[in-house]
């Protein structure tokens, strides 16, 4: 059974850090990532990373300021979150995708969802 728990949401001010982790059980995840949904908003896509050579692709948005990782003998993956700011303001969801490409970027990609973790930042 697939199971993805997210932790390390919370609150920070502008230009904080925070780091999420994503605890994964069941088959090995060879894509995995993480999208977001604030308020009123689609969920969007943020990062994902590959597990046999590590590429990873970043939205927009959080490139040069999120990096994320992945250890894959815990089978966990990372976000490290820094200069963050309100609009990163969401809840972020790990994911488990189906393969790397360009359909990752998109819910469609999307295997298997986290429960969410709040993130909250304040001006």
């Amino acid at each position: 059974q697939v199971q993805l728990v997210e932790s390390g949401g919370g609150l920070v001010q502008a230009g904080g850090s925070l780091r999420l982790s994503c605890a994964a059980s069941g088959p090995t995840f060879h894509v995995m990532g993480w999208f977001r949904q604030a308020p009123g908003k689609e969920r969007e896509f943020v990062a994902a990373i590959s597990r046999s050579i590590g590429n990873t692709d970043y939205a927009d948005s959080v490139k040069g300021r999120f990096t994320i990782s992945r250890a894959n003998a815990k089978n966990t993956v990372y976000l490290q979150m820094n200069s963050l700011e309100p609009e990163d303001t969401a809840v972020y969801y790990c994911v488990k995708l189906r393969n790397y490409g360009t359909l990752m970027r998109t819910t469609a990609g999307v295997d298997y969802w986290g429960q969410g973790t709040q993130v909250t930042v304040s001006s």
